[in-house]
């Protein structure tokens, strides 16, 4: 259970901040695109963590798993 909660937190994290630098570095952009413009910064972020939450969730249970069939 640590395992998958210690790896869930890992992926909210680096869901967010990898989707917060993103929406930075198109803000700065010279030629602004029209996602950069149209979408919520905020909502960028949370759906980055979002997808780091699944990622680091099935990341955890694929290597409990392993760990398991190798016993």
């Amino acid at each position: 259970m640590l395992l998958v909660v210690s790896c869930s937190l890992t992926g909210v994290i680096l869901g967010g901040t990898t989707s917060w630098a993103e929406s930075k570095l198109c803000l700065q952009a010279k030629t602004a695109m029209n996602d950069c413009l149209t979408q919520d910064p905020i909502t960028k972020i949370i759906e980055g963590m979002s997808i780091g939450l699944v990622a680091g969730t099935g990341a955890a249970f694929g290597a409990a798993w392993q760990m398991r069939h190798e016993d």
